[in-house]
């Protein structure tokens, strides 16, 4: 293109210099701008798309029709004087103030007219276009039926309009680095032309794209708020399909779930995802949960098998651990542990950092996770799981390990614990509570404080002799699990099914295998194990029968 214009440029000065020189009466239309004597042209060219970056001071780069070009003219008063090669010419749309162009083509300066730039360049004139205004600024641009390319008579790519400098492919507008098929929009790896992108009703070409109010290939891109095919959006390593999500920037329609490797399908239309977990929508899930402070030992660990016997032989469905140390602690020996008493498709998590941490394992996904601080104590504080049970309702579950101290600070534990519930756990939600309280009485100041969020009221589970204290001695109820009023509605009776019986317990069971019979109904557990050396604590397990819809 460059060379044919400078091609044209020097046969249109030859042929008017000749003409000169042959004194000619009537000589022909000048095609070019005259000559300088420096060797120039009295009208410099320039770039339009470069905001007239080429033009010396007081002078604006516009398009003349006549040159089929873009040059530099300086602006003068309709009255005033230009060079002798030179006059004034004043456009329609330049409010009555004009340019100084040479003589010859002054009349044929279109301002305004039925021209090919009055759908496409920016403006009502394609006579003169001003440097500043972009193709597709205020009209429909690239990829429109009247746009660049296209129809060579009213339209671009013949004239100064649309397929020049100032308008679409070129530096500033589509087809350019910058928008519609580069390396940042359509056509390239990134963007259109991809499975997501080129061709669709959301990309290049239609009237959301290339030319609109945003322009072609800015950030805000071709179709969508965003872009369509950016390293963002569809069908990259952050978005769609991928390990992280399923379309969106965290998750498909919600904040945080569904179908992602941490989820596996959600609970229907609920405000933490979309999908739905296998069994939703009608009918009842059963959840068992049991707290478990089931330590032996000197070392406060579950090393020796009591305690994971003692789950094993209950089955539960989420557990609230306590003193949950196993091994090193690697993250293999937390997993091997886990997959002893949960299955090795269960989710937990198991805060870091402290001595004799709290816990959490479950049988479903546990979607979000983290620690309260205990203000009370210094080597553990309260765990927490979301845990995405079937059903509309998420399950909040909260391992706790209250002091031994007094009551007093086991109520300012209560306290802190419940602040922090209602400034984080839905009221719609599930929400269970559980763990070691090491609670002298049932009247303790920490059961009404926590009666703001759980329901503390009897009855109470008890073992195979009716006996409902939890501690090693059985006389005080050291172990609890409690629910919001919500989930306790749900309560069922425990049954514990052996291979050839079962034993049912109303209200919830005090695990004590000394006392347990038969024992082969919760095996692998021993009849010995609750009496391990430095055992404490006996386990307490409640059962729910909760709707999925």
């Amino acid at each position: 293109m460059k060379k044919t214009l400078t091609s044209l440029l020097c046969a249109a000065m030859s042929l008017t210099l000749l003409t000169l020189a042959c004194g000619e009466d009537d000589p022909v239309p000048p095609g070019a701008p005259a000559p300088l004597e420096d060797g120039g042209v009295l009208w410099k060219d320039c770039d339009a798309a470069r905001d007239g970056g080429d033009c010396a001071a007081g002078e604006t780069c516009r398009f003349v029709e006549h040159y089929g070009r873009s040059i530099c003219v300086p602006a003068c008063d309709p009255q005033g004087q230009c060079a002798p090669q030179g006059a004034c010419c004043v456009g329609a749309e330049d409010g009555g103030a004009g340019y100084c162009v040479a003589n010859e083509v002054c009349e044929a300066v279109d301002a305004g007219s039925d021209d090919a730039g009055s759908t496409d360049a920016g403006s009502d004139d394609a006579g003169i276009v001003d440097s500043g205004t972009d193709a597709g600024d205020v009209i429909p641009d690239a990829g429109e039926t009247t746009d660049a390319g296209t129809d060579p008579g009213p339209d671009g790519g013949e004239k100064g309009d649309a397929g020049a400098v100032v308008d679409a492919g070129t530096t500033v507008d589509a087809g350019t680095t910058v928008d519609a098929g580069t390396t940042v929009d359509a056509g390239t790896t990134v963007d259109a032309g991809t499975v997501v992108d080129a061709g669709t009703t959301v990309d290049a070409g239609t009237t959301v794209d290339a030319g609109t109010t945003v322009d072609a290939g800015t950030t805000v891109d071709a179709g969508t708020t965003v872009d369509a095919g950016t390293t963002v959006d569809a069908g990259t390593t952050v978005d769609a399909g991928t390990t992280v999500d399923a379309g969106t920037t965290v998750d498909a329609g919600t904040t945080v779930d569904a179908g992602t490797t941490v989820d596996a399908g959600t609970d229907a239309g609920t405000v933490v995802d979309a999908g739905t977990d296998a069994g939703t929508g009608t009918g009842y899930t059963n959840i068992r949960i049991m707290a478990a402070n089931l330590t032996s030992g000197n070392g406060q660990d579950y090393d020796l098998g009591h305690g994971i016997r003692l789950m094993q032989g209950v089955k539960p469905d989420v557990i609230l651990v306590q003193e949950f140390n196993y091994k090193n602690n690697t993250a293999t020996d937390i997993r091997e542990m886990v997959d002893q008493v949960g299955g090795t498709g269960a989710s937990y998590f198991r805060e870091g950092g402290a001595q004799i941490p709290n816990g959490i394992i479950s049988r479903w996904p546990i979607i979000e996770s983290g620690e309260w601080t205990d203000p009370q104590v210094s080597n553990r504080d309260f765990a927490w799981a979301r845990i995405d049970i079937p059903g509309p309702k998420d399950l909040w579950a909260i391992s706790v390990h209250l002091l031994t101290a007094s009551a007093g600070e086991r109520n300012t534990e209560a306290n802190s614990l419940v602040s922090r519930i209602k400034a984080n756990i839905p009221t719609g939600d599930y929400l269970v509570i559980g763990g070691d309280f090491n609670t002298d009485t049932r009247s303790e100041a920490c059961f009404t404080t926590f009666k703001q969020v759980v329901d503390v009221a009897g009855p109470y589970p008890v073992d195979k002799n009716n006996k409902d204290g939890t501690n090693a001695g059985r006389t005080k109820p050291y172990d609890h699990v409690i629910v919001d009023s919500d989930l306790r509605q749900w309560q069922q009776a425990t049954v514990i099914q052996g291979a050839t019986s079962s034993s049912t317990f109303v209200n919830g069971l005090v695990l004590d295998s000394r006392v347990y019979t038969p024992i082969s109904e919760i095996a692998p557990a021993l009849s010995g194990d609750s009496g391990a050396s430095s055992m404490q604590h006996m386990g307490v397990v409640k059962d729910f029968r909760v709707p999925n819809f």
